[in-house]
């Protein structure tokens, strides 16, 4: 393992870089994995990684060793950084010391609508996309759109929110979603509180592309003329409507539970 202890260090200088700027992350097609937790599923489904960052004081830690020993077997590029340094690239407090520099997927250009897929329209918050992100792969959900203007799927908190799903994803963000949705050969669902159908009177058990927008502003108007359907999350009590992760995750397992 390399030793690295200047923060003039060219690598170090690019870590924090990576770390600290979303656009240095788009621009490079690299982001950071940050914990045991992503670094262990990350192994597990797509094998090592080109660069294996630890802190000073993981490197005695018992979670850590089994992962360092994997990355070095395998020809990963693996680095120490003194604490201080490590500290100023990772945005885990009280984490373990451990991070991997991974390439962001390219654009798919041949984005079609074919199969169960989530469609994101302006998605602000990272927690919100992770969550989402989180829910579509344990639903068995493959295929994730995303349109301009939604959080970068790749940011360290969208990751640490999705807990290592991005793996089991096909993530295509700055997709038009209303060419996308024009070629669509499957039904279009959206949520809306106004919809007299709700999710249960809706045929789910054939493939169905779910379309959630902006926080506070929700689908555009364009993309709702080109749904399918819409439809309603019954609800008790008095809120009026709910959080838009947790909105998704009830339509991912109603349509699991309607496929079962």
């Amino acid at each position: 393992m390399k030793p690295i202890s200047s923060r003039d260090n060219p690598l170090y200088k690019e870590l924090k870089q990576l770390a600290t700027s979303s656009q240095a992350r788009r621009r490079a097609q690299r982001t950071l994995l940050d914990g045991v937790h992503l670094c262990e599923v990350y192994l597990a489904q797509l094998g090592v990684p080109p660069l294996c960052v630890v802190s000073d004081s993981a490197l005695s830690l018992q979670e850590v060793a089994p992962i360092l020993l994997r990355c070095e077997q395998g020809g990963a590029q693996c680095i120490v950084l003194p604490d201080a340094l490590f500290k100023t690239i990772s945005q885990v407090e009280h984490g373990v010391g451990l991070l991997f520099v991974i390439g962001t997927p390219a654009r798919d250009a041949s984005l079609r609508l074919s199969g169960n897929a989530v469609l994101l329209d302006r998605l602000q918050d990272p927690g919100n996309l992770g969550s989402i992100l989180r829910s579509a792969a344990a639903a068995g959900i493959t295929d994730v759109f995303c349109s301009a203007g939604t959080a970068f799927a790749w940011s360290p908190k969208v990751l640490r929110a999705g807990m290592g799903a991005h793996f089991l994803l096909r993530i295509i963000e700055d997709v038009d979603l209303v060419q996308l949705l024009q070629s669509a050969t499957i039904a279009v669902l959206a949520t809306s509180s106004h919809a007299e159908a709700t999710i249960y009177d809706i045929d789910l058990q054939q493939p169905v592309a779910w379309l959630f927008g902006h926080e506070g502003q929700g689908i555009s108007d364009q993309l709702t003329a080109l749904t399918t359907h819409q439809v309603g999350i019954p609800h008790l009590g008095r809120m009026e409507s709910l959080n838009v992760a947790a909105s998704a995750a009830v339509c991912f397992f109603e349509q699991l539970r309607q496929r079962r």
